[in-house]
């Protein structure tokens, strides 16, 4: 188990550090101070090279001039909140509407736009782990509350690499992170993820209005292009989203909590890499990557359906649907979720 440390370029005039955790299995990879980006995830190759699991760069401008939050952490809240509002305890809070009308991902201050504290790195005889902190208050975020997050990549022996988010506050806030990777594990000249095959734990989506809040109803997936149930190829499911507006996937689905059962995989049938993704919570939002830009990634420049994004999380505007979970935080009390990833190779 191994970890070292590099210079990643700067950001707004800061310096920008790359940790890279390799285990003895040869996996590695790359975390990032800025926004606690997972800037790459490689697994060896039958040929003795190595390969990445997901959208990468060694140009830190790639991650930073655009609008995909490409491999950030997320947060305070992941997700829209509809119309910036909400409620704790009988107090209406405003917060700011990034999107719209609507916020989105935890405002333009939020856990993606700062280069977060190394409290530490940790290696063991069986894994690698790196432990960073951000301090946000209402002046930064709009958020209520000051917070104090905590973010711990763990990689394993056993090809798992996990994360674990922990807040408290000084007042109520809400707290409802993810991180914001995109997958494509196919060869680096492979330009989209149609070839790969994706299996959901789900059995209905959430129905969303035109600014993509959801209207509290539940779809099921069965007979729909959301149907993910059997491992089923990207290509096909987006060919039946190419009449949407939105040109492929940009949604939420109701999954099974669990960190010992896959809630999804996403696997290449070319190379035999899969990744298996474990969470503790009941939504999954995944998106397609759905527009162009002229960021560069391993796969190519940025057009529909590069990437997929797969973003573990209680599910979105919980604040207006109660039944969706609660995701608020309140003084002399923390809370922590975990994502898991498992690959093979």
């Amino acid at each position: 188990m191994e970890i070292s440390k590099v210079p990643f370029g700067t950001y707004k005039g800061e310096p920008v550090t790359k940790y890279i955790l390799t285990n003895d299995n040869g996996v590695q990879v790359g975390i990032l101070d800025f926004a606690g980006l997972l800037q790459s995830f490689k697994v060896p190759t039958k040929d003795c090279g190595k390969a990445d699991m997901i959208l990468t760069s060694e140009n830190l401008d790639e991650f930073t001039n655009n609008g995909f939050c490409t491999n950030r952490l997320i947060g305070r809240v992941a997700g829209r909140i509809a119309d910036g509002k909400f409620s704790i305890n009988g107090k209406d809070y405003q917060i700011e509407q990034n999107e719209g009308k609507n916020a989105l991902h935890g405002g333009t201050n939020g856990f993606y736009s700062h280069i977060w504290h190394v409290d530490e790195t940790k290696a063991t005889d069986d894994s690698v782990s790196i432990t960073l902190s951000l301090t946000l208050s209402p002046e930064v975020d709009t958020y209520p509350g000051k917070m104090h997050v905590t973010a711990t990549y763990t990689l394993t022996n056993d090809d798992f690499l996990s994360l674990k988010m922990a807040a408290t506050t000084d007042a109520d806030t809400l707290f409802n992170p993810t991180n914001h990777t995109y997958w494509n594990m196919a060869a680096a000249n492979v330009p989209t993820v149609d070839q790969l095959k994706l299996y959901v734990n789900s059995e209905n989506h959430l129905a969303v209005n035109d600014g993509k809040i959801p209207t509290g109803e539940k779809i099921a997936n069965e007979g729909t292009p959301f149907d993910f149930s059997s491992p089923t190829k990207m290509g096909d499911a987006l060919e039946k989203m190419s009449s949407t507006k939105e040109n492929g996937f940009d949604d939420i689905w109701e999954v099974t909590p669990s960190l010992t059962k896959p809630v999804a995989t996403l696997e290449d049938p070319e190379s035999g890499r899969k990744m298996s993704l474990y969470s503790d919570r009941n939504g999954l939002v995944m998106y397609t990557m759905n527009s162009d830009d002229a960021a560069v990634y391993n796969h190519g420049q940025v057009h529909p359906h590069l990437g997929l994004a797969m973003e573990a999380q209680t599910l979105s505007d919980a604040p207006h649907h109660p039944e969706f979970g609660d995701i608020a935080l309140h003084p002399g009390e923390e809370k922590s979720y975990t994502i898991k990833w498992h690959v093979e190779y």
